[in-house]
């Protein structure tokens, strides 16, 4: 027997997620997910809405548990990952507390984990360099624009050094432009740290974009219909969405996720 040599940061085999089991609101919001994620790859998450894109992302990260299946993250239970400080977690809002300065807030995570003062501020202009906004650690979020403040928040999930990223529709309220230069230095942040990063977008063209392999998930319950190898040559900038294999790339998923949604609704960039 060959032994597999990969090595695995997540691995789902037969979850199965049900709210409100037995009760007659019961809803299956995941069946029978199966995937492995190795470490360092950037996999992106997409479906239409309701499909449990997020929920499978809460269950690695412990925020859910699931009903059935096995669930192991860097080989050992959510739970456990979660208290060994392993992943770090961007949601949509930035979640910023406006009363603490940008570096406090970076730091925030840190005085939790009772690391010194001295370290917390190393870590913290580290990672606020690393995603451009050094010069404004001494600002407060509510001087910073929508996009400098979900840099705040890759940063502060990234200044305790977790080796896997969650990210939940991290820049699904900026607009395009500023979308699009975030997408840019997500990548950059991923090629300088090596993490392994799990993407919930809705938009086709951010997934293609970001993504070395690309989850499509079916309506609820939730099902993976397809997983797309993305072979688009990093690195990857501007005019690689000009690439007529970028252009190809994004017409596959489309269709895909038409097939899955069983409509029209997929005919749109974003996926409904």
């Amino acid at each position: 027997m060959v032994e597999d040599s990969r090595d695995i940061a997540i691995s789902a085999q037969g979850i199965n997620k049900v709210f409100n089991l037995g009760a007659d609101e019961e809803v299956i919001a995941l069946q029978d997910i199966n995937l492995e994620v190795e470490a360092g790859e950037f996999i992106s998450l997409i479906g239409p809405s309701g499909c449990g894109k997020s929920t499978l992302m809460r269950l690695v990260g412990d925020l859910l548990q699931p009903s059935s299946g096995d669930l192991l993250v860097n080989g050992k239970s959510p739970r456990q990952s979660r208290l060994d400080r392993e992943y770090g977690m961007v949601f949509q809002a930035a979640t910023l507390y406006e009363w603490r300065s940008v570096t406090k807030n970076v730091q925030l995570p840190l005085e939790v984990m009772g690391y010194a003062s001295d370290e917390r501020q190393k870590r913290a202009q580290a990672m606020l360099e690393m995603v451009e906004l050094g010069a404004f650690a001494n600002h407060f979020p509510w001087q910073l624009s929508g996009g400098m403040q979900q840099r705040v928040s890759i940063a502060r999930a990234l200044a305790f050094d977790p080796s896997v990223l969650l990210m939940d529709e991290p820049f699904g309220a900026l607009d395009e432009f500023t979308r699009e230069r975030m997408n840019l230095e997500l990548l950059k942040i991923w090629d300088q740290t090596g993490k392994t990063i799990i993407f919930v977008t809705h938009s086709i063209s951010e997934a293609v974009f970001l993504s070395n392999r690309i989850v499509v998930m079916s309506p609820r319950p939730g099902r993976i219909t397809e997983i797309v190898d993305n072979t688009l040559p990093y690195p990857r900038d501007f005019s690689t969405r000009s690439d007529p294999a970028y252009i190809k790339l994004v017409a596959r998923v489309r269709d895909l996720l038409r097939d899955a949604i069983g409509s029209d609704a997929a005919q749109d960039d974003e996926v409904p």
